[in-house]
């Protein structure tokens, strides 16, 4: 079967989480995210933090109030700084990235009481999103509250058949940094597809036609061979 859905960049709940239940018993997926159609075995979760940081509001020309923006900077240093040790052999690091940062100021000569930032966190399968959250907060003073815990990282069995289907066609397996719907499903699945995930939300993001007449090419080379054992009789199957 095909799926196509909505959401999966903003991780809402009306999107694969939705359809899911109406589908049935599913054995294994492709999720067709941009991989020039090699093998992301593995994909790095996704947790985002949004952090605050209390001060005092005063008068910018006077030596008045406490200024919230200072007071994040040491706490914005340490994620830009901070190395958490476990190293993945397929996922690499955990990445830590501050993407957003803000007062609720509208006047330019108001002390902040508060700052507002949001770190983009992306988590190896070495760590559990709690033990992340532990480190985090006994390292910084702010507020510090996930948005969600549902997009955690996944991974699929090497010797699977379909990944093994990938390899026989030339293909080679990698950790994917990003994440995906891959994370919402439990079954397996192995994420690729047509396109080149660098050019993912930047300006005019693109896909050239022969990327996708090549992926279909390459779709039918993944799942034909698994199609045709399974329909195979039994002991043609066990002596293959």
């Amino acid at each position: 079967m095909l799926a196509v859905t909505a959401e999966e960049e903003i991780s809402g709940h009306n999107g694969i989480e939705l359809l899911l239940p109406a589908l049935g018993r599913i054995d294994w997926g492709i999720v067709g995210e941009p991989t020039k159609m090699q093998l992301a075995v593995a994909e790095k979760g996704l947790l985002v933090l949004d952090c605050v940081t209390q001060g005092k509001a005063g008068h910018a020309a006077r030596e008045e109030g406490e200024n919230a923006i200072y007071k994040a900077m040491p706490d914005i240093e340490w994620f830009h700084n901070y190395r958490f040790p476990k190293v993945s052999e397929l996922l690499g690091p955990v990445k830590m990235s501050v993407t957003v940062i803000q007062t609720d100021n509208k006047a330019h000569n108001v002390v902040p009481s508060q700052c507002h930032f949001v770190v983009d966190v992306r988590v190896n399968e070495l760590y559990t999103f709690e033990e992340i959250l532990g480190i985090i907060r006994g390292a910084v003073s702010c507020e510090v509250t996930p948005r969600s815990l549902r997009m955690r990282s996944s991974s699929i069995a090497l010797d699977h058949p379909v990944v093994q289907s990938g390899i026989r066609a030339g293909r080679s397996c990698y950790g994917s940094p990003t994440t995906s719907d891959k994370a919402l499903m439990p079954f397996p699945t192995l994420k690729t597809g047509p396109g080149d995930s660098a050019r993912s939300h930047t300006a005019d993001e693109y896909i050239f036609l022969e990327e996708i007449q090549e992926g279909i090419v390459s779709y039918i080379q993944l799942i034909d061979p698994i199609l045709q054992v399974n329909s195979l009789p039994k002991s043609n199957q066990q002596q293959g």
